[in-house]
């Protein structure tokens, strides 16, 4: 199978999966699919992609960011790109070091992944922006780091924010991106 346009989708949201795949399919890649880590395995014993797209939250006790770990060991050539619904800077700043070249958050598109594709190498003219943090975005970061660092357990991460499991699952609720 030809590698230069080989494309691995990690993405536990059917739906969402299979737009993606085609859209790809449709700029010409070669495109496989996994929902976790045991099936990703699986394939990268048969198969070195090009590049990957990696969902950061998937179900069960898996993050994409184990996923972006083993990508990485098996080709540091592979281009992966993280795309989450649950962006924070802890959860990026690691999945950069674990080996992805880029993080978006949701919704992106085929373009916006594409480009992510094409922009592997730091960029020294990103414009810096002097706009502080609200009180709302350090409490969303803060949120999200914790549950990074639990695997995604509420109720841990709910006891290490010093916060009811309720409180934490209302917030979360009503933050979805």
């Amino acid at each position: 199978m030809d590698t230069e346009r080989l494309l691995l989708i990690v993405e536990d949201d059917e739906a969402f999966a299979r737009t993606l795949a085609r859209s790809f399919e449709r700029r010409g890649y070669k495109v496989l699919h996994t929902d976790g880590v045991v099936k990703m395995e699986e394939l990268l014993a048969k198969h070195t992609p090009r590049y990957a797209v990696v969902d950061l939250k998937l179900k069960g006790d898996a993050t994409g960011l184990a996923c972006v770990q083993q990508l990485h060991a098996h080709s540091d050539a592979m281009r992966i790109v993280v795309l989450t619904g649950f962006a924070s800077i802890a959860t990026a700043v690691e999945a950069i070091k674990l080996g992805a070249g880029h993080y978006l958050a949701k919704p992106s598109n085929t373009d916006d992944i594409e480009a992510a594709f094409n922009l592997m190498e730091g960029n020294t003219k990103v414009e810096l922006t002097n706009r502080s943090s609200s009180i709302k975005t350090l409490e969303w970061e803060r949120i999200h780091e914790v549950l990074a660092e639990t695997g995604f357990n509420i109720s841990e991460a709910a006891r290490r924010l010093g916060m009811h499991r309720r409180t934490l699952s209302r917030k979360l609720e009503k933050q979805r991106v």
